[in-house]
């Protein structure tokens, strides 16, 4: 209870309740206003559509009408109409038959970044996983510049069209070990140009300080134990550098950060910590955990008998400091699935 003047307080519960209430409301709010604007804004598109087909009217007089529609409805309903809003709404009724599975889960503006994408299977792929992960229109645009759908695809070393129909229908599910990983992992939130020496301790130190956005790389259920996590084996001290915990996967993550190529040495190490991990700090309801090496570079041979043999579940993957080369990836993507 919290005391007032005259010896009046106020119940903390009540306080929380009414709070609770409120916070509700305003969300449910929100979400009603956004639902409704995203059926008016798919009703437009669709008598923009059907009024052409009507009229038999061309594209080029289509791009006339609408920016005239664009002046006149801008100039009596204020913003919300621009000629390239309207487009999208036009595209938004050709492109999604009905509006109720989407309303109430995204806004116009993750809309219009979906739209952007011309591949119907990659665009599903963004879409599953805004609702099913919650992101922002800001986390959407990041994962869609970071060519996550491509990467997936090319991190499961068995890309082909179940899997692209996989991933279309029902986003990234994680369900085993290297559910996780993806190819390469994209660090461009460090602002680190391309090729700029950099040691391991100064890497992991950035990545601490943009901890949301490695969050968000990193993917789904990840939490952050902490860095240069302390084992002790016979009185002698290791560090593993990153530590994590999925819960979905109900495992700890062992990060090893390397700036050089992937080493024989690497794994064994790595393995040594998830054999500690497995031991002492393991609860009765974890599952084993799994090591990630990230290194700047990564000969799929050698790291085929580097990570092999081992009990424990041990990847590697690349990491990037700039964007990839979204194109090279496609064609990657294309490559390995029409050789399957």
């Amino acid at each position: 209870m919290k005391e007032l003047e005259g010896n009046i307080t106020i119940d903390k519960k009540l306080l929380e309740s009414i709070r609770s209430i409120i916070l509700d409301v305003r969300k449910n709010v929100f979400q009603k206003i956004n639902a409704d604007l995203l059926i008016a804004y798919w009703m437009i598109g669709k008598k923009i559509v059907e009024t052409e087909r009507e009229n038999s009217i061309d594209n080029e007089t289509s791009r006339q009408i609408i920016l005239r529609l664009s002046k006149q409805l801008t100039g009596e309903l204020g913003k919300g109409f621009s000629r390239s809003n309207l487009f999208n709404m036009k595209k938004f009724y050709l492109e999604y038959p009905s509006v109720q599975p989407l309303a109430g889960h995204l806004t116009w503006t993750h809309i219009c970044e979906l739209l952007v994408i011309e591949d119907k299977s990659k665009r599903s792929f963004y879409e599953k996983e805004t609702i099913n992960s919650s992101w922002s229109k800001r986390e959407l645009k990041r994962q869609i510049d970071t060519s996550l759908y491509e990467r997936l695809l090319l991190s499961s070393g068995k890309t082909n069209k179940e899997k692209v129909f996989e991933l279309a229908q029902k986003g990234q599910e994680i369900a085993k070990a290297d559910d996780i990983l993806k190819s390469p992992y994209v660090f461009e939130f460090l602002g680190i140009p391309e090729n700029k020496p950099l040691l391991e301790k100064d890497l992991e130190y950035k990545l601490i300080r943009h901890l949301e956005d490695f969050l968000l790389e990193l993917g789904k259920g990840f939490m952050f134990v902490g860095s240069q996590q302390r084992i002790t084996i016979n009185n002698t001290h290791y560090y593993v550098d990153m530590v994590f915990y999925n819960k979905i996967l109900k495992s700890y993550i062992l990060i090893e950060l390397k700036t050089t190529k992937l080493n024989i040495s690497d794994g064994g190490q790595l393995n040594t910590y998830l054999n500690y991990y497995k031991t002492e700090v393991n609860d009765e309801n974890d599952n084993p955990p799994i090591g990630i090496i990230l290194c700047a570079e990564k000969d799929e041979i050698a790291a085929e008998y580097i990570l092999s043999g081992f009990e424990n579940n041990v990847f590697a993957s690349k990491y990037t400091t700039i964007l990839p080369d979204k194109q090279k990836l496609i064609d990657e993507v294309e490559q390995i699935i029409n050789h399957n």
